[in-house]
């Protein structure tokens, strides 16, 4: 599986589409687009004005590819079922032919599957409570790689990110008992990372 988490700049007042043209050519290398998601945040650094031509932007798409059918997928069930219901019990339907169907419907559990668009506070002290990270200027929220690596990997299983930046994948990877691997081309970031793993869990980690 493969979350690319994407967002668009505004280059010469137009958005530049990176984001569909990097969706396109997974799928031009033989990747099946499963899922499209957004991550939406909660606010902004450059609002819009009322005198501007853009509305706010607080979302980045998180396209979610796969190499044929999931290997794993466990769903988080965190969105609270209104008409929850603890016993079985009659109803009824029409088919398509108009006729009345009786079935027993399930009861209906307290909790299911959130939606594909995932909110997260973001700012100081919200994507993490480490000092330290915020030496990186573009910090991915902890929650939001904590849930795509509960739902798409098992303990024990391998998370790879190919951009590192301030290590948040591979803290909650560690966290969430996964090995990581992360690639960073910053010297500087890489420095980020180790310091921060020395502090939160007092572990040396390897830089190469």
């Amino acid at each position: 599986m493969v979350v690319w988490v994407v967002n668009d700049q505004v280059i010469n007042a137009s958005e530049s589409g990176t984001s569909f043209i990097h969706a396109l050519e997974f799928i031009n290398q033989g990747f099946k687009l499963h899922d499209t998601m957004i991550y939406e945040k909660n606010g902004a650094t450059f609002p819009a004005r009322r005198d501007g031509n853009r509305y706010t932007q607080i979302f980045e798409f998180m396209f979610v590819f796969s190499k044929g059918k999931p290997k794993t997928a466990n769903l988080l069930c965190d969105k609270e079922n209104i008409y929850r219901g603890d016993k079985p019990h009659k109803t009824k339907y029409r088919d398509k032919e108009g006729t009345l169907i009786s079935r027993i419907q399930k009861p209906v559990p307290s909790h299911s599957p959130r939606n594909n668009i995932w909110r997260y506070i973001t700012g100081k002290y919200c994507s993490t409570k480490d000092e330290i990270a915020f030496e990186h200027p573009a910090i991915m929220p902890e929650l939001l790689a904590n849930d795509h690596i509960l739902t798409w990997s098992n303990e024990n299983d391998i998370i790879y990110d190919i951009c590192g930046g301030s290590g948040s994948t591979g803290i909650m990877a560690y966290e969430n008992n996964r090995k990581f691997i992360m690639s960073e081309i910053s010297s500087e970031y890489c420095d980020i990372i180790k310091k921060r793993f020395k502090t939160r869990f007092g572990k040396e980690i390897n830089v190469l």
